[in-house]
C-alpha cells in the first residue's frame, strides 16, 4: 500500500457518506432539442435491427434494469447515489445493471468528482422503442 493511499480513502469516504453534506443538484442530461427530434434513418428490419433488437432486449431483460430505466425516464436528470436508495437491492447489485445498461448504449455515465452520474440516452431508448413497435 503506498502512503497516500489511506489518506485518498478516508477522502472518498468523507466525500461519498457524509450524511451532512449538501445534496448535490441533478445536473440537466437532456441533449439538444435539435438532437431529441432527429428521427433515426437506419432500418427497422433485416439481419442488422433484428440483432439489434436482440441486443437492445437482453439489456432490458431484468426487471432492475427496466426499473432503473424508469426512473432514469421520470427524473430527467442525471442521478448519483439516488438509484440505489430507490430499488431494494445491494449498491453492487445496482452497479452491476447499470453497467450492462451503460455497455448496451442505454443509459451514459459521466464522473461527477469521486461518483458517477447516470442518465438515459435519448436516441438510444427512442430506436428500442422503434424496434419493438416494428414487430
Amino acid at each position: 500500500m503506498t502512503p497516500g493511499a489511506s489518506r485518498d480513502r478516508a477522502w472518498y469516504r468523507r466525500s461519498t457518506m457524509n450524511p451532512s453534506a449538501a445534496p448535490r443538484k441533478p445536473r440537466a442530461c437532456k441533449p439538444p432539442p435539435a438532437l431529441q427530434e432527429t428521427p433515426d434513418p437506419r432500418p427497422v428490419e433485416g439481419p442488422s435491427a433484428d440483432e439489434e433488437l436482440a441486443h437492445l432486449s437482453k439489456a432490458v431483460g431484468h426487471p432492475a434494469r427496466v426499473a432503473i430505466l424508469r426512473l432514469l425516464v421520470r427524473r430527467e436528470a442525471c442521478i448519483c447515489g439516488d438509484i440505489v436508495d430507490e430499488l431494494p437491492l445491494a449498491q453492487s447489485t445496482v452497479s452491476q445493471h447499470l453497467k450492462v445498461l451503460k455497455e448496451a448504449g442505454l443509459i451514459r455515465g459521466e464522473i461527477d468528482g469521486p461518483r458517477v452520474c447516470y442518465c438515459v440516452e435519448p436516441r438510444a431508448l427512442r430506436r428500442l422503442k422503434a424496434l419493438v413497435g416494428s414487430l
